[in-house]
């Protein structure tokens, strides 16, 4: 067997997709380990979620900072020693600066509530509902530095009922999330997946369009 893949995980509230991974890797579906948790919000029950499985866990407030750059650096410091193989954004409500982005190229990867392009940045529920969409969904997609904006490797789509709100489009979001990155995970793990000079290659092809998960 491979070597596990090393990963931190980055949060700002309750950690739902971080618990998802924790059980995959627990349960023996992917084979890797989670070197810390580090969240936004010392509040977080994230954080919780990490000390109940012995993870490490930091917290950087950017409102102990007195701009994103210092913010930054400050994240920059926690991560670098750790060399994760990658780092995952998994509810994480800060955008990282470009110097951060740049510093850990090809290794950073956010999991979006919608079928990006479409929806980028916050409140993507709420705005597929108002503009009267009949499916929404979820990516997951290397980070650049534009936001939501990096190379989608794989996207899940789900219908829009009628009478549905904003609460049953997180619902059924949430729910694919939750498989979502443990799959992508294992393809990384087997190689199915590679990231390399901003490029996604799946089964060592230039990924064309996202995968379709199902």
């Amino acid at each position: 067997m491979s070597n596990p893949l090393s990963l931190v995980v980055l949060i700002s509230g309750n950690g739902s997709n971080l618990q998802s991974i924790i059980d995959s890797i627990e349960q023996g579906r992917v084979n890797a380990e989670i070197k810390a948790v580090i969240s936004s919000n010392a509040q977080a029950y994230g954080l919780l979620r990490a000390s109940k499985h012995g993870i490490a866990s930091y917290v950087v407030n950017h409102r102990d900072f007195g701009s994103r750059e210092a913010f930054d650096d400050e994240l920059q410091r926690i991560l670098k020693p750790l060399d994760a193989d990658f780092i995952l954004l998994a509810g994480f409500m800060r955008i990282l600066g470009s110097a951060a982005i740049q510093a850990f190229a090809d290794k950073i990867l956010n999991i979006h509530p919608s079928l990006l392009p479409a929806y980028k940045g916050l409140n993507t529920y709420q705005r597929a509902l108002d503009s009267g969409e009949v499916e929404h969904g979820v990516s997951i997609h290397l980070v650049t530095a534009e936001l939501d904006d990096g190379p989608v490797i794989m996207q899940a789509r789900y219908p829009i009922a009628p009478g549905d709100n904003n609460e049953d489009l997180q619902q059924k979001g949430h729910k694919l999330e939750h498989r979502m990155y443990p799959q992508l995970l294992c393809w990384l793990c087997e190689g199915k997946i590679e990231i390399s000079a901003g490029q996604i290659f799946y089964e060592k092809t230039v990924l064309s369009k996202p995968v379709e998960f199902a």
